[in-house]
């Protein structure tokens, strides 16, 4: 083992969703849709998360479409940070 004290980070973990409420000041809720085939029918269902996103700028709105990328715990519900704008709502 190398001298180095230097703590590993592993892979985060990035998300692409949709901003669905803005309310809160650095905070937004992010809206994450997947489709996932059910083990024995195989049909795809839809399956939603809802992330809690820290946005430190306030940049993002309700429709915008962001990439979000996992942190270390800012509160009590928040894990997600905002990464970019993807795309902004019309």
């Amino acid at each position: 083992m190398s001298g180095k004290t230097q703590a590993v980070r592993g892979q985060q973990k990035i998300r692409v969703g949709q901003v669905v409420s803005d309310r809160m000041n650095k905070t937004r809720v992010v809206l994450i849709e997947r489709f996932v085939e059910h083990p024995l029918y195989k049909k795809h269902i839809r399956r939603r998360s809802k992330l809690y996103v820290h946005d430190e700028k306030n940049e993002c709105h309700v429709g915008d479409t962001v990439k979000v990328i996992e942190t270390r715990p800012l509160s009590k519900l928040k894990r997600w940070r905002v990464l970019q704008i993807v795309a902004r709502a019309k």
